[in-house]
């Protein structure tokens, strides 16, 4: 039976743990090979050994995708590898410990801008390349309740909102051309992002103000959530859907 993915490539940033992890997972399951990127080395190969060790086709490229040059590497090592680029992930990002404007200094502002904004320019702009010329591919850019609501620290929230609008424009220059560029927005997921140690750190006063906009009480998506969801938009199931955002949260921000 033909798998969702079959012959495809799919290039999956922040591709050694969460959100990146289970959508490699997902993807290979579904016969797409994969090129995963990540900082860490040692992990990122850890996950590419589980994968081909189950017969998968997989590569790791470590790369700082918040600098252009290794979002270019990543786009040719791609090809190099599988002969062409199909889809895109942009999945990395960190979070910025909810620290609203009066507590961001500018050195953290540009640390979180230049990991969840500009690697989604450098690397779709790098990727395009190749899509143009096949002339098809799905971009899947990962934000956040954050960008939609603003319900997070000022530069988490700036940047996933910019994802947003990245999106939407990428999609009105390439509809009807056979690319297609949409979003998912998680909610509360349990990542390395919002793991206990990690919360410890965030900014407790403005955090709890952003709570209050939101039902807390309702049940956490999981990673397979929002890797399901990517699914969609990498595959034909969403062919003629761009331009669009798909928030996964159980609700909460109803």
């Amino acid at each position: 039976m033909k798998k969702l993915l079959d012959g495809q490539t799919a290039i999956i940033t922040g591709g050694s743990s969460g959100i990146g992890k289970k959508t490699a997972e997902i993807f290979t399951e579904e016969g797409a090979s994969v090129v995963l990127v990540a900082r860490g080395k040692e992990k990122l190969d850890k996950v590419v050994g589980e994968l081909t060790g189950r017969g998968f086709k997989a590569i790791g490229v470590p790369a700082d995708v918040s600098c252009e040059d290794d979002c270019k590497n990543i786009a040719k090592e791609a090809v190099k590898e599988f002969g062409k680029i199909d889809i895109l992930v942009n999945n990395a990002g960190i979070a910025d410990k909810h620290r609203p404007i009066t507590r961001t200094d500018t050195d953290f502002w540009r640390q979180v801008t230049g990991i969840n904004q500009d690697s989604v320019f450098f690397l779709t702009k790098a990727v395009l390349e190749y899509m143009e010329k096949e002339g098809k591919g799905s971009i899947i850019n990962v934000s956040s309740i954050g960008g939609v609501f603003g319900s997070a620290g000022i530069s988490y929230s700036a940047s996933k909102s910019a994802v947003l609008g990245m999106t939407k424009n990428i999609a009105i220059q390439f509809a009807g051309k056979g690319i297609r560029c949409n979003a998912i927005a998680p909610g509360p997921t349990p990542t390395a992002l919002n793991t206990p140690e990690a919360m410890a750190t965030f900014d407790t006063e403005f955090a709890k103000k952003c709570a209050d906009h939101m039902d807390m009480s309702v049940p956490e998506a999981d990673v397979e959530d929002q890797a399901n969801a990517i699914l969609y938009f990498a595959s034909d199931m969403s062919k003629a859907v761009t331009g669009q955002v798909l928030v996964v949260d159980n609700g909460c921000t109803l």
